[in-house]
């Protein structure tokens, strides 16, 4: 189906346990436009939720694997970075551990209609890490 937020198409995934804490439910969805993150429910798309989703359909940038989903939750934080700064820093940590090399992604993601200015989100991720 598509964003809640902006009706563009969006990528489900199932969130690892670990990661549950950061994301709206078990089972999630990333804008393909906007980078926001919904409940799978909620942008119509539960049952195509997937251990390893194509997010390469968001970006290229976007690693696979528990990694890449951890940067999709991280990128759904960004749109607030002072109330989610610690969400966003243990999810930017869990991908790191998973083997994603989150300044190649930062610097690679081209979103030009995020929720929230990237450019801006970028700096002050790099300052924090």
């Amino acid at each position: 189906m598509s964003c809640p937020h902006c009706d563009a198409a969006v990528v489900a995934f199932a969130v690892p346990p670990a990661l549950r804490e950061h994301a709206p439910a078990e089972s999630s969805a990333i804008c393909t436009r906007c980078l926001r993150v919904a409940s799978a429910d909620e942008a119509g798309v539960a049952g195509d939720a997937t251990d390893d989703p194509d997010l390469a359909r968001v970006d290229p940038a976007f690693p696979s694997g528990e990694g890449g989903v951890a940067l999709a939750l991280c990128c759904g934080k960004l749109e607030s970075f002072a109330l989610n700064r610690a969400s966003i820093e243990a999810l930017i940590r869990h991908a790191e551990g998973a083997g994603a090399d989150v300044f190649a992604f930062l610097g690679r993601l081209d979103a030009a209609d995020a929720a929230f200015d990237l450019d801006r989100r970028r700096k002050a991720l790099l300052d924090a890490l």
